[in-house]
């Protein structure tokens, strides 16, 4: 064998790990790879022959920042890297289910690298590479007898609170709970008698420490300590998962996964964006722009071209801004932890005022952002006394988040104060390009960016209404009973709960549409009309649980990631009873709901359902990635990637590396639409709140991808 070669701070350094290109060869009749001279390719053999379905990886550091290009064998075990970027060397090896990583080889573009695949030598060993949801489905939820106030579970407390909790609105909200890093205890964190007290430590950790320990300690009664516990316990002693992981097969041999790595060792990268999601030819092969959100007011920014990274950092209206961490709205964080990261100790490492949650491009290519322009406490016009008629109809005290914007052009950055909050803009398809707000509390917010182009004047711009149910059905917004009261004849009816998360505006009629009540009150999605500024809400049928993420697609249906662990769907056409009047108020449309279940196994007890807890649905309305019109696509945070819906079937695709991949919110780009599929595809960055829990630990960084879909797994 020859020495080969490990990048060491940019210096090559001999080792023993990785072996020369002139390696494995292929068996005899092995059939050929066809490549150029900027792809590598070659054929993968397991001892019992070609190994079909098993993931190439090549990763170089002689590029401005780490970067990573991953497919898929075919069914005869070859495989095409395309287009990776010449004149470097790369690190080449296999990874897939039933194996252990292959030795890294070192190549070039233009070489032929064959490799032998390492069968996982145990039942332990191959379980190591399994996606988290296969670990996570471990996890025993409490019997429904549990429930009520029998035990120490608060009686407020039901069973399907108890989901939504251990799902997608909260713990899977921020983590990939089941990857390595999770399902194993660090001996960092210290020693303990049980797994129950190791995860009361855990949970006490961290910046996020405190929110999470009022979770777990105080509302849900500190009973989840006993079943983290005995979770980890059983891990800690061998148990494995029940079921194993298929291959990819069909479409999903069919992509080419580009990453790069951007942002900070420190930080975690909520969002990013590419284009315009109404017409995504905008920014056609331009840069790509981060949220930071509590971690930092560094907005990254990734060249795809040139593979370099840089930032711009975001500012507020003066000095006296505070940090958004803890009070009334920013809970989740605070600026001191509770008690000493495993990975960090003591040490401050987020430090922002801006919160950017995350941001928009609009059709002249410039960035819209969910942040901070200043503290929680509205200006006094916002509140009373002023002759704005949204102020009149509904005041505001307080909002959390504002706008910003960003243009490319001329790196300005705009501060743009408003009395509602905002979270998940989107641009409307009017003519005005209103942007549209989830994160809103109590009202719908928009913001007319046409009247700001025009005239600057913020206040004209914005407007705002509560959430009003048309329940004495006369087509206009009346005098309303507040919520939780009993309706009351010839009175509408005011809708409350924790408000809008996902927003989605219409394609074709001016609607806009809500995923609704994620954190509190009846989950379901809310239509809001901007004519009559009346709503319509839908309450989720109460065997999918919960709701969070959401989009709709161009024929208008709405589609979610639901708490049960599958997309759930809805189609106002399908209705057959009245849409407003006095029963028109969330149960009226049972036939408007479809459920469609994701990959992975389900919680004992739970089996119908998978353990899939997906944060965010997205729906490509134009079909920029190259996989149809109107295809529902989610964020697969326990699969390790994402999952589309397509011609009634399920396809997970998995980033493979670095394992943990945990992805927020996505976009698409159509950079050439005469290129094929090499002028489109999916954009996406992992935004774990915790980098360091990745494969690679305290040191790695949150990483962009980009996934094309090719017609076969060896087109280039």
């Amino acid at each position: 064998m020859k020495f080969s070669k490990l990048w060491m701070g940019g210096a090559l350094a001999l080792a023993l790990t990785d072996v020369l290109a002139a390696a494995p060869k292929p068996a005899v009749g092995a059939p050929a790879v066809a490549i150029g001279e900027v792809d590598i390719g070659g054929v993968v053999q397991g001892p019992k022959g070609p190994e079909a379905g098993v993931w190439v990886i090549a990763e170089t550091t002689e590029l401005p920042t780490k970067f990573a290009r991953i497919v898929v064998t075919d069914d005869k075990g070859r495989y095409v890297i395309p287009d990776l970027p010449p004149n470097v060397n790369y690190r080449v090896w296999v990874r897939g289910y039933g194996l252990v990583d292959s030795p890294k080889l070192i190549g070039k573009p233009g070489q032929i690298l064959n490799h032998s695949a390492v069968i996982a030598p145990t039942a332990a060993a191959a379980a190591h590479y399994y996606p988290a949801v296969y670990w996570y489905s471990m996890l025993k939820m409490p019997p429904v007898q549990d429930f009520g106030g029998s035990t120490n579970i608060p009686k407020n407390v039901t069973q399907e609170i108890w989901r939504r909790r251990m799902n997608n609105t909260d713990c899977v909200g921020c983590h990939a709970l089941g990857q390595e890093s999770t399902r194993t205890i660090p001996a960092a964190l210290g020693k303990f008698e049980s797994g129950e007290q190791a995860w009361g430590g855990r949970i006490a950790s961290g910046h996020s420490g405190q929110w999470m320990m009022d979770r777990l300690a105080v509302q849900l009664g500190g009973v989840p300590f006993k079943y983290f516990g005995e979770w980890t316990d059983r891990i800690a002693k061998g148990e494995l998962p029940k079921s194993k992981p298929a291959r990819p097969q069909g479409e999903e041999r069919n992509i080419v996964v580009t990453s790069w790595e951007w942002g900070t060792e420190k930080t975690f990268l909520h969002d990013l964006i590419s284009s315009d999601r109404r017409n995504p030819t905008v920014n056609p092969y331009g840069k790509l722009y981060g949220s930071s959100e509590y971690s930092s007011d560094d907005i990254p920014i990734l060249d795809p071209k040139t593979h370099t990274v840089s930032t711009f950092k975001m500012t507020v209206l003066n000095d006296s801004v505070g940090e958004s961490f803890g009070g009334r709205f920013h809970a989740t964080a605070q600026d001191k932890p509770l008690a000493p990261s495993p990975y960090w100790g003591m040490e401050k490492i987020w430090t922002q005022k801006a919160n950017n949650h995350n941001g928009m491009i609009d059709q002249k290519g410039r960035v819209w952002f969910a942040a901070n322009v200043r503290g929680d406490v509205n200006p006094e016009w916002c509140k009373k006394n002023t002759d704005h008629p949204s102020v009149k109809a509904f005041p505001i005290e307080f909002s959390q988040r504002q706008v910003t914007m960003l243009d490319p052009a001329t790196m300005k950055y705009n501060l743009i104060d408003t009395c509602f909050g905002t979270h998940h803009p989107q641009f409307g398809y009017d003519s005005d390009n209103t942007v549209w707000f989830s994160g809103s509390g109590p009202v719908a917010g928009w913001f007319n960016s046409r009247i700001y182009d025009e005239t600057g004047d913020v206040v004209k711009a914005q407007g705002w209404a509560p959430w009003v149910l048309d329940t004495n059905a006369n087509g206009k917004v009346d005098a309303y009973t507040e919520p939780d009261k009993p309706g009351e004849a010839g009175k509408d009816m005011r809708v409350g709960g924790s408000g809008p998360y996902g927003v989605m505006p219409h394609p074709t009629d001016g609607s806009v549409w809500y995923s609704f009540n994620t954190f509190g009150g009846t989950p379901g999605f809310m239509r809001f009309d901007p004519k009559t500024q009346l709503s319509e809400f839908y309450a989720l049928p109460k065997e999918y649980v919960g709701i969070r993420g959401g989009d709709i697609d161009a024929n208008g249906v709405v589609w979610g990631s639901a708490s049960n662990g599958g997309f759930v769907s809805f189609d106002r056409n399908k209705c057959k009873g009245p849409l407003n009047g006095p029963n028109a108020t969330g149960n009226h449309c049972p036939e408007g709901f479809a459920y469609h279940r994701f990959p992975g196994p389900g919680h004992e007890g739970f089996e119908q359902n998978s353990a899939e807890a997906s944060y965010y649905t997205w729906v490509d309305q134009h079909n920029a990635t190259g996989l149809g019109k109107n295809i529902p696509i989610a964020t697969g945070n326990l699969n390790g990637g994402f999952i589309a819906y397509k011609n009634g079937k399920m396809l997970n695709v998995r980033i493979p590396y670095p394992m943990g991949f945990f992805a927020k919110g996505m976009d698409a780009r159509i950079d050439d639409p005469n290129a094929g599929w090499k002028g489109r595809g999916l954009w996406s960055t992992s935004g774990d709140r915790t980098p360091w829990l990745m494969e690679g630990g305290k040191g790695s960084k949150p990483r962009a991808v980009h996934i094309q879909f090719r017609p076969d797994p060896l087109a280039r």
